[in-house]
Parts: structure tokens; C-alpha cells; sequence
């Protein structure tokens, strides 16, 4: 489709949205939103005709792009079969979805709850685990992001849990690993690896592993940075669980259905979780949707045991129907294997070489479609581009470079000392390459806030 500008339009959205909007994670007055007037495939564009490349995939969940013609049929024909059913009953569009995610979950996660989203699935997940064992701590890292409802941002690792943070929500947090900006004094992965296992049991020995519940983990981190954990520290901590009687809670709300290239980021490291949270990439975004995937033992806790939650919407017909038709699109186009391919042959060498030219790329990191450029002030150093948290003047370098990226027609995912390269998952070739070629003109802008 070629955008047409209505720039009369688009003043009035823009107007509305300064007047009754009230925007998240942001302070009101000091926002300037985009007004977008469509979207398709890999790109929106705005009332003035201008298109972007999304680096972003909306909040990475559009994994099939925009407007997808057969999730959005899919859509259009559940709402005149059926709108809407309360989630006690047995609706096809419902069942068909929990089969399908159940069939592609790894081991036997066969029981689908369903919720709204992500931060509501990680509420649930932990709801269970502490059921499950009569436990209330919960063990999380930092440098991590669960959403954004009560417990999951007292489970998050980031500055976004501060000012939420009551200390009173039985969670702990921990260092995972993370070599670039290793907390254990690591010269190799396999260092990184066992002293950050070492470091999780002496937490556990020091909480008390008889009050914790569980231990959530980002099978790869996304917000706060997609650090990929070396090989072996997963299943050294699902045998850390497996030790002290400890829930192990995967969440694949970012990584999950095709992010990774594969369809879920558990199968790059062949463990299994307890319970696993998934969101976002499930239906694509186009109607809200999360849920949690569920081991057979946590099951049986509930077999004769009601289990104290839901939600009115748990399972909605119009959110199932869409993740039926997503699940089934990524299956058909061979989507999963397709961001598999071009992490592998395209975007890793490409961004491998920009970090050859640009001073300002301290590390690349990722697979398939889900990688992230770490800037930094000085490479020898490893200080970041900005200072942690930053804001305001700050944040000068990064807002640049954001800047100088939605100049040249891509809308980047930008975080502290990061940007992400998270397109869709469908992404073309030519498209991709598109965006890395505006990625090397924006890293020069950074590169001047080098030493």
C-alpha cells in the first residue's frame, strides 16, 4: 500500500491523544507520540505519507508483520461466528490454540492457561509456583524485565521496578550471567557459566531453599539487553531446582513463537521448565493474548484443587482464533526458519562488520531475529554510551542516535546503552538489509560521542 499524507487527519489524532491519552512509562508533558495513520508488513507510516522500517516489531510481538491477510480473516470470521464466550466452556478457537501452543512447548508443558498478556502470565506462573509448594519467595535476576502488574515488576531487574518496589513482595534477585559486564570477574564463558551458578546456590543457601518457590528467568533477556546465557547455564539451573524442590519458570513472552528461530528460545538449550510464560509473538499482537504453559506435576496440584484465578477474558475467542491462524501462518510459510536463516547468513555478519567500523559498538549479540548492538563510550574501557538509567541531557548520544535512525525511515528499539534489531520475523531480505544499511548511517552519529 502507498501512504497517502492526510496531514488535517493526522493534527486531529494528535490532538486527542495529547488531550485524553495518558501514555505508560513515560512523564506526560515531555512526550511527543507519533501519530501513525497504517501499517503492513514491516512498515507503518504517518498522516504526512511517510513510511518506517519497524526494527521494533511493535513492542517485539508483531513476529509476522502487520496486517497479515489471513489473521486478519481469521479474525473477522470468529467475530461473526462467535464474538466473545466466558472461559468456563469449551470454545473450538480456544482448544484448537492451547493444541497447537501445547504441541510446539518443549517437553510436557501440555496444559495452556490462558490470560490477557505477559505481565498477567508471569503473575499466574508464580501464583502456581507458590501454590504448588507452599513457598513465598521467588528468585529473579537482574537486568531482566517481567511486565509491568505488581508482582511482575517487583520481579524485574531493571529501574522500572524502583518506584514500585515495597520490598514486601517476597521477591530476590540475583546476577545471571552476562560476560560483557560480568559480575563474577569471568575471562571466559565457561568462567561466567559456573561462577554464576555458584553464585545462584549461595543465594538459595542464604534465602533458605525452603521459602523459594521458584526461580523466573528470561530464557535470553530481551528488554534489558538480549544477553544469550552461555551453553550449560540453563540446565545448571534447572538442576539447581530440581535439588531444593525449587519451581523453574521460564519467560519466553519476548523470545517465544520464532523470535529466536526456533519456536521458543528453551529449544536453542534443550531444557525444560516447570511452567513457561509466552505472550506477544502468539498471535502476533493483533489481539491481546498471553498465557502459561504447564508441566504435567504442577498440573496435578490442581486436579482436585481448584486453582484460585482467572480472568473474564481468559481465552478470548477473537485472541484464540488469531493465535490459530498465527501459529498455523509461521507453520505454513516456514516463518520459524526463515529468521532462523537470515540470523545466521544475514543480520550476524552485518552487524559483526558494523562493529568493525563503528567505535561506538562495544558488542553484538543474538540469534534469528532477536539481536542487540551494546554502545559504549570507549571499547577498551567498555563504559557505556550513556550512564545507567539515563534521562533528559543524559541521554543525549542514544536520543541521537534514535533521532538519526527515524530520519533515514527505520523506527529502532532503544534501551539504556542498546539497540535492538527485532523486525519481524518474516522480515524480506531486502528489507532487512534496508534497515541495516540506515542502522551503519545512524551508528555514525553515535560513533561522535566516542573518546
Amino acid at each position: 500500500m502507498t501512504p497517502q499524507p492526510h496531514p488535517q487527519a493526522g493534527a486531529a489524532v494528535k490532538a486527542a491523544d495529547r488531550a485524553h491519552v495518558f501514555h505508560s512509562w513515560s512523564a506526560q508533558e515531555l512526550i511527543d507520540p507519533l501519530a501513525v495513520a497504517g501499517a503492513e508488513g514491516s512498515y507503518f507510516w504517518d498522516y504526512e505519507g511517510k513510511r518506517y522500517l519497524d526494527f521494533a516489531s511493535g513492542l517485539v510481538y508483531t513476529n509476522i508483520g502487520y496486517q497479515h491477510p489471513k489473521v486478519v480473516a481469521a479474525i473477522q470470521e470468529q467475530a461473526a461466528k462467535m464474538t466473545t464466550f466466558a472461559p468456563a466452556f469449551a470454545i473450538e478457537a480456544r482448544s484448537e490454540a492451547a493444541r497447537l501452543i501445547a504441541e510446539r512447548t518443549p517437553g510436557d508443558l501440555d496444559k495452556i492457561f490462558f490470560t490477557n498478556a505477559g505481565a498477567d502470565a508471569v503473575e499466574h506462573a508464580v501464583r502456581m509456583a507458590r501454590l504448588h509448594t507452599g513457598r513465598p519467595k521467588v528468585l529473579s535476576a537482574y537486568r531482566s524485565y517481567h511486565g509491568g502488574t505488581q508482582q511482575a515488576i517487583n520481579l524485574t531487574g531493571d529501574p522500572r521496578r524502583w518506584a514500585s518496589d515495597s520490598g514486601t513482595a517476597g521477591a530476590v534477585h540475583f546476577w545471571a550471567p552476562f560476560l560483557y559486564r560480568s559480575r563474577f570477574y569471568a575471562e571466559t564463558e565457561e568462567q561466567e557459566c559456573a561462577r554464576a551458578l555458584e553464585h545462584l546456590e549461595t543465594t538459595i543457601a542464604f534465602e533458605g531453599p525452603g521459602t523459594i518457590a521458584a526461580i523466573i528467568l528470561e530464557t535470553i533477556p530481551g528488554t534489558a539487553g538480549i544477553m544469550t546465557p552461555p551453553a550449560g547455564y540453563l540446565a545448571g539451573v534447572r538442576e539447581i531446582c530440581d535439588k531444593y524442590g525449587i519451581v523453574f519458570v521460564l519467560d519466553e513472552v519476548m523470545a517465544g513463537f520464532g523470535r529466536t528461530g526456533t519456536w521458543f528460545a528453551a529449544d536453542l538449550y534443550d531444557v525444560v521448565p516447570d511452567l513457561m510464560t509466552f505472550a506477544k509473538g502468539v498471535n502476533s499482537g493483533y489481539v491481546p493474548l498471553g498465557g502459561v504453559a504447564i508441566s504435567a506435576r504442577i498440573a496435578e496440584t490442581f486436579a482436585e484443587r481448584p486453582y484460585p484465578g482467572g480472568l473474564t477474558y481468559s481465552g478470548h475467542p477473537l485472541a484464540c482464533a488469531a493465535a490459530v491462524a498465527t501459529i498455523n501462518v509461521m507453520t505454513e510459510e516456514g516463518i520459524v526458519e526463515h529468521a532462523a536463516r537470515l540470523g545466521t547468513d544475514v543480520v550476524g555478519p552485518a552487524l559483526r562488520e558494523l562493529a568493525e567500523r563503528h567505535p561506538s559498538v562495544g558488542e553484538v549479540r543474538g540469534t534469528g531475529m532477536f539481536w542487540a548492538l551494546e554502545l559504549v563510550r570507549n571499547r577498551e574501557t567498555r563504559e557505556p554510551l550513556v550512564p545507567y538509567n539515563a534521562t533528559g541531557q543524559d541521554a543525549t548520544a542514544m536520543s541521537a542516535f534514535a533521532a538519526a535512525a527515524k530520519t533515514h525511515g527505520v523506527w529502532p528499539f532503544v534501551n539504556m546503552n542498546r539497540t535492538h534489531v527485532v523486525p519481524p520475523c518474516n522480515i524480506s531480505e531486502a528489507e532487512l538489509k534496508e534497515g541495516l544499511a540506515v542502522l551503519d548511517t545512524a551508528l555514525s552519529v553515535a560513533d561522535e560521542y566516542t573518546e
